[in-house]
């Protein structure tokens, strides 16, 4: 294959274009903007990435990065050290911090479990929050990683762990909600799957017969079966509302002590 470039400036953009986030033209950008740059200057940007990698580690505590023996939030005797917040990137520290208020300590995953990814249990720092846990001292363990799918099967599986039982007087597994947000987390999903799966077949159900009757040439036949699905639908909703409101108190307080959502 034909080299446009010298041998230098290929690897400079392949080496960018490992990044993430970065594709193969902002990474000849990149490259050709560091050739651009004086020798100073190009030292100088050399020196830094060197020098982060030298010097920046994880803190013993927390996980979170630092170039000291302890990040400066875990040397700060003014935190709550008893409440931890629980954040999957050290960029979240820093939004967290951004907001001003929060005044306990953290505790950085770098990553959250994904078998998509590969990124199972090992490859994040859940077993230093349980060794932090267990040394006693802390109250509170706030849970605060991304909303989505992955983060709310990390969260069942922490709790897995069972920190209640390690967490003198815990008052927080996930934001707000407890031992009993975990609960309806549990709840909700096979509740959902079963509402989907109701849906689906009735409205099957109601299409075929539709499509017979109309096959049939019998137009009042499919108007009664239209209407027929019409009043199923709205009673299973009704059904499913009536569950929601009523029933899943009474569901998670007979899993846990609080049923409060």
């Amino acid at each position: 294959m034909q080299r446009y470039f010298p041998n230098a400036l290929e690897r400079l953009t392949e080496e960018f274009a490992r990044l993430p986030g970065i594709g193969g033209k902002t990474a000849q950008r990149l490259a050709f903007h560091l050739l651009s740059l004086s020798d100073e200057e190009a030292q100088g940007f050399a020196d830094a990435i060197i020098a982060a990698k030298r010097t920046v580690h994880t803190c013993p505590i927390c996980q979170n990065l630092t170039d000291a023996e302890q990040c400066p939030i875990c040397a700060d005797e003014a935190r709550d050290h008893s409440v931890i917040c629980v954040v999957a990137e050290p960029r979240d520290v820093i939004a967290m911090e951004r907001a001003r208020e929060f005044n306990g300590v953290y505790h950085v995953l770098h990553g959250v479990i994904s078998p998509l990814n590969h990124v199972g249990p090992d490859d994040v720092r859940i077993r230093e929050l349980l060794t932090r846990v267990a040394k006693g001292g802390v109250r509170e363990v706030i849970m605060a990683t991304n909303p989505d799918t992955e983060g709310e099967k990390f969260i069942l599986m922490v709790a897995s762990y069972d920190l209640k039982d390690i967490i003198s007087n815990a008052t927080t597994l996930y934001s707000g909600g407890g031992e009993a947000a975990i609960n309806a987390l549990t709840l909700a999903f096979p509740v959902q799957m079963l509402m989907v799966a109701i849906g689906i077949g009735t409205g099957v159900g109601v299409n075929v017969l539709l499509a017979r009757s109309l096959g049939e040439g019998d137009k009042e036949k499919a108007s009664k079966a239209a209407g027929n699905g019409v009043f199923l639908g709205m009673v299973i909703t009704a059904v499913f509302m009536l569950f929601g409101l009523f029933g899943t108190d009474a569901y998670i307080g007979s899993q846990t002590s609080d049923s409060t959502i």
